[in-house]
C-alpha cells in the first residue's frame, strides 16, 4: 500500500456544491449516516471489490469514478470526480499504469489521503499474451526471471494491467483492498475482514468452476481470439492459447494495421480459431471483419466479453463475478462445451 501526500486546495470543499450533478457515482454509507470514510475506486472492477469489502461497514461512502463501458486508458475525470478525489480518504486504484491519467487527477483534486494500489502482490507480466505467458510452457528459470521483473515496482508501469482477469489475482486484491481500509478505519476493520473473507470464498468457487469446466476441453482445442490484448492473465491461469487479438495492444485506444490484420486472419486459419471475441466496451466492427474474413463466428452484442469495463446495471456483466461467469461461459460455447451447474454461491 503506497501513502502519497498533497497540498489540499483551499476551496476545494464549496465547489462540491456546484459539481453535484456532474458524473462520479456514489453509493452512499450503510445506515444513510454521515460518513466517515470516504472511499474513491477508479475502475469498474476495482469498485466491485471494494463494494464487496465494506459491504454493510457504518460510516462508509464510495464513489466509483469510471463507469461501465468507460474505458480504463483514456478515461477523462469530469469536475464531480475531482471533487470526489479531493475529498477523499481512501483511493483505490488497479495500478500497473492502467491509470494513466491519475497523477494528473491527484494533482488538480488535491487528494492527499491513502492510495491503495491493488497491483501489490501481484506477478506482472511484461509481455502481451500473443508474444508468451507464465504458465507451464515456460521453463522454471524463464518464470523466475518473471517474477523478479514483475517485483521491481517501476515494471509496474509498462507491464500487462488487465490482473483482474485472473481470479487468483482478485483473490489477493481484495485482501489488499481489505487490509488497507482496515487501516484505515479501524472501528470497521473487523467488518472488512469478515466480508472479505466471504467474497474471496466466492472467488475461489468461481475459480474452481471456470478451471473445472475449462479442463474438459483438449488444450489444443482451447483457443482464443479477442479484440484487445486483455485476456493474458485469464488465458496464462486455464492454460488457453491465446492465439491473438484484434487490437494486438494492452491498451484499448490503439489501431490495427493493415499488416496486423492479415496476419491474425492467417493465424485463425492456421490454428483452427472457430470465433473470434468483441468486447462490450468497444467497437464491433473490425471484430466482425476479422471473422468473416477468417470464416469464423464472431461473438458480440450481447455475447460480449466483459474485460476492460464491468457492464451496466442489470446488465450480464454488472458484477466481477457476473463477468467471469458470462466471458467463460461463451468461451466454452465456443468450444462446443455445455458448463456444469454453478455453485449455489454463484447463482
Amino acid at each position: 500500500m503506497h501513502t502519497r501526500y498533497f497540498a489540499v486546495p483551499a476551496l476545494l470543499a464549496s465547489a462540491a456544491l456546484a459539481l453535484s450533478g456532474c458524473s462520479a457515482e456514489t453509493t452512499a454509507s450503510a445506515d444513510g449516516a454521515a460518513s466517515d470514510l470516504k472511499i474513491v475506486a477508479t475502475t469498474t472492477q476495482v469498485a466491485d471489490f471494494t463494494r464487496n469489502v465494506v459491504g454493510d461497514a457504518r460510516g462508509v461512502d464510495l464513489t466509483q469514478l469510471i463507469q461501465p463501458n468507460q474505458s480504463a486508458h483514456s478515461y477523462d475525470p469530469s469536475a464531480a470526480d475531482l471533487t470526489a478525489l479531493g475529498a477523499a480518504d481512501v483511493l483505490v486504484i488497479n495500478g500497473v499504469g492502467l491509470e494513466k491519467w491519475l497523477d494528473d487527477a491527484i494533482a488538480a483534486s488535491g487528494f492527499d489521503g491513502v492510495t491503495i494500489d491493488t497491483d501489490e502482490g501481484i506477478a506482472i507480466s511484461q509481455v502481451g499474451a500473443g508474444e508468451g505467458q507464465m504458465n507451464d510452457q515456460h521453463t522454471d528459470e524463464e518464470a523466475d526471471v518473471h517474477t523478479d521483473v514483475a517485483e521491481d515496482e517501476h515494471a509496474h508501469e509498462g507491464g500487462d494491467p488487465h490482473i483482474w482477469t485472473n481470479v487468483q489475482n482478485v483473490e489477493t486484491i481484495v485482501a489488499t483492498i481489505a487490509a488497507g481500509l482496515a487501516s484505515a478505519d479501524a472501528g470497521n476493520a473487523v467488518t472488512f475482514e469478515s466480508n472479505a473473507t466471504a467474497y474471496t470464498a466466492r472467488l475461489n468457487d468461481l475459480d474452481e468452476w471456470i478451471r473445472t469446466n475449462v479442463d474438459t476441453v483438449p488444450e489444443s482445442e482451447r483457443l482464443l481470439v479477442s479484440n484487445h490484448d486483455s485476456l493474458g492473465y485469464f488465458t496464462a491461469a486455464y492454460h488457453i492459447d491465446y492465439v491473438g487479438s484484434v487490437i494486438p495492444s494492452f491498451d484499448d485506444n490503439a489501431e490495427p494495421s493493415a499488416a496486423e490484420i492479415d496476419s491474425l486472419v492467417a493465424a485463425i486459419a492456421a490454428t483452427g480459431v472457430t470465433s473470434v471475441f468483441s468486447e462490450a466496451s468497444l467497437s464491433p466492427k473490425t471484430a466482425e471483419t476479422i471473422a468473416t474474413e477468417a470464416g469464423v463466428t464472431v461473438y458480440s452484442g450481447d455475447d460480449a466479453l466483459y474485460v476492460d469495463s464491468l457492464g451496466p446495471n442489470g446488465s450480464a456483466g454488472d458484477t466481477y463475478i457476473k463477468a467471469q461467469l458470462h466471458n467463460a461461459t461463451l468461451m466454452l460455447d465456443s468450444w462446443g462445451v455445455t458448463p456444469s451447474a454453478l455453485p449455489a454461491d454463484l447463482q
